[in-house]
């Protein structure tokens, strides 16, 4: 089999078997086409005469026609994936990408709403669509749901007694999470006013179907606009506020990790960033030698 195909036979796999979303199916794409065009330009027929020394040279390649650092590692991760299938399939006997880095990427700190401009936004009258738009603003905030996971929700996903919600994570994962006090009332409200048949959507778009991404994504840019909001307002930024002030309240890095359903500490120890910046503020106004004169 040719590298293209192969290529193509692991992305449908992803696609099928591990339940990749099209946005990562197509991202893994864009990378991969730029390994095999690099392959093409070299005269390279197959996986297997790739080594570290041709790799490198085909991320400073991609480094010099302006590619970022973080999309190089983004390039290099999906080499790696596409090469460890490859090697449990008995088709490469050896890892091309070994001892090969992309360059150092500087993590930007997520911007997070404070507690009362939080309040502000969830709280804020939209109108006739208000019932819908404070359970869903309500529900981000409350238990740190990615976009996919909220627009996913079916009212039996809901334990409205119980104060839970079973949300479908990345990697087809199953987690449950609770659901806060107003959040709860919120939804309650919802249900009431538009129905909670089991099986049917909690927030639903044209025709009863599922509310669209872009249609969620709309709205909050409209609620942060109307409220003169000067942060650009968008469904990851109550994720990252979510975490933000709970890890400030408990310092439970690990509890973080479980509600948001990170596989990997690491990803989430970047609120601990974040509640230091906040930390540090608290001193730098509070300390009699901190204070500025």
């Amino acid at each position: 089999m040719d590298p293209h195909s192969q290529v193509e036979a692991w992305l449908t796999r992803l696609a099928g078997e591990r339940k990749a979303s099209p946005h990562t199916i197509d991202g893994y794409r864009r990378d991969l086409t730029k390994l095999l065009r690099y392959m093409e330009t070299q005269q390279l027929g197959a996986f297997d005469v790739l080594d570290s020394n041709r790799m490198r040279s085909f991320v400073a390649a991609e480094h010099r026609a302006g590619l970022s650092p973080k999309s190089l590692q983004r390039l290099l991760s999906s080499c790696r994936s596409l090469f460890r299938q490859l090697s449990r399939e008995g088709l490469l006997n050896h890892d091309p990408v070994a001892g090969v880095r992309g360059p150092k990427v500087h993590r930007k700190l997520p911007q997070v709403l404070d507690v009362d401009e939080a309040t502000v936004l969830v709280e804020a009258d939209s109108g006739a669509l208000t019932v819908r738009d404070r359970a869903m603003l309500e529900l981000f905030y409350s238990s740190g749901l990615r976009l996919s996971e909220l627009i996913g929700l079916r009212w039996l996903d809901l334990d409205l007694d119980g104060g839970e919600v079973r949300v479908l994570g990345k990697g087809n994962k199953t987690r449950i999470v609770p659901v806060g006090r107003q959040a709860i009332t919120a939804l309650r409200a919802l249900g009431e006013a538009e129905g909670r048949a089991a099986e049917s959507p909690v927030f639903r778009g044209r025709g009863g179907a599922p509310i669209s991404p872009r249609t969620v994504q709309a709205r909050l840019k409209t609620l942060a606009l109307k409220q003169g909001f000067a942060k650009r307002v968008h469904p990851h930024l109550l994720r990252h506020t979510f975490a933000s002030h709970i890890l400030e309240s408990s310092g439970d890095l690990r509890a973080v990790q479980e509600l948001l359903g990170h596989a990997d500490i690491a990803t989430t120890q970047i609120y601990t960033h974040l509640d230091f910046q906040h930390l540090a503020k608290v001193y730098d106004a509070a300390h009699p030698r901190a204070r500025k004169r």
